[in-house]
């Protein structure tokens, strides 16, 4: 038990030291106590270098069941020491959802389910999600992961969205103009979300260099867009309230598919606690609430 709780510490901090930290001890002890257990597996558990250490697949697998091992036990020994096992949920999520999608609407869930209480783990990197400490979380929905059961969330629109008077400066912002005009990219942590150059593919939409500034969160990159700093590619799930409330614009009237949208996932090694199956029923329910957006026909 205590070279798995060494092993537990180090893999979740990805660091010998910080593990010997959090444990009390030295980061030699840490090393000796990992070299046992690899001894006695006979695998490599992590990849060392000089940034410092990282699971190998044989490792990451070895972590989600010990994780989720000791998760339970905690949670066991909270009921035991409580009179009543407090109702709380762990649930993961992206900046951007965080912020553009889940916030506004949380009021309704605090208003209908005041026992329950929503501890949040808040990463645009979402291999952190398979922390098993994390009951619930919100994942692009695409591909399948090892241990793990998902719904999908809803289906998704991307089209351009800018600030009111950007867009009046500009008027009128057509389909050929679009690419002419400064635009606002993402450097997304997957390789996967479209970029305006996919955009343009998609809608058969010749370009050459394209001009404009670059951010690493989405939702820093609609606050420039309101602030007309320029076009952005806005998701409907995320700009539809800050269309609503005027503070972006639709502009021309191209859009596309989202080719990955949104799924809700867990563990499915981690039986969800009645608290968590309440909150994954109110975020379907929430996702159904959506205005479905529309395709407008290109001129």
């Amino acid at each position: 038990m205590t070279t798995l709780a060494v092993f537990e510490a180090a893999a979740r901090s990805a660091s010998f030291k910080q593990a010997a930290d959090e444990l009390n001890v030295t980061t030699g002890a840490v090393s000796r106590q990992i070299k046992a257990l690899e001894d006695e597996l006979g695998v490599r558990l992590f990849q060392r270098d000089k940034s410092g250490v990282n699971l190998t697949p044989p490792g990451q697998d070895l972590f989600s069941e010990v994780a989720a091992s000791f998760a339970r036990c905690a949670d066991a020994i909270r009921a035991v020491k409580s009179e009543r096992a407090f109702e709380s949920v762990t649930f993961a999520c992206t900046d951007a959802f965080a912020t553009a999608w889940l916030m506004p609407r949380m009021p309704d869930f605090w208003t209908r389910y005041p026992g329950v209480s929503i501890n949040y783990f808040v990463s645009d990197t979402v291999r952190d999600f398979r922390n098993t400490q994390i009951d619930l979380f919100i994942r692009p929905a695409t591909g399948a992961w090892p241990n793990e059961e998902t719904h999908p969330l809803f289906e998704d629109l991307i089209y351009p969205v800018a600030g009111p008077r950007f867009a009046e400066l500009h008027d009128p912002i057509t389909a050929d103009r679009l690419k002419d005009l400064p635009l606002l990219h993402m450097d997304w942590t997957n390789p996967d979300w479209p970029l305006w150059q996919d955009f343009f593919q998609a809608m058969s939409v010749s370009f050459h260099a394209l001009r404009g500034v670059r951010f690493s969160k989405y939702v820093l990159m609609l606050s420039a867009a309101e602030a007309d700093q320029g076009i952005a590619l806005g998701w409907h799930s995320l700009v539809h309230p800050l269309i609503q409330q005027g503070k972006l614009l639709r502009v021309t009237t191209l859009s596309m598919r989202d080719p990955i949208g949104f799924c809700i996932a867990w563990n499915r090694k981690k039986p969800l606690s009645n608290a968590a199956n309440l909150f994954k029923s109110w975020l379907i329910e929430q996702a159904m609430k959506l205005p479905k957006p529309v395709e407008l026909q290109r001129s």
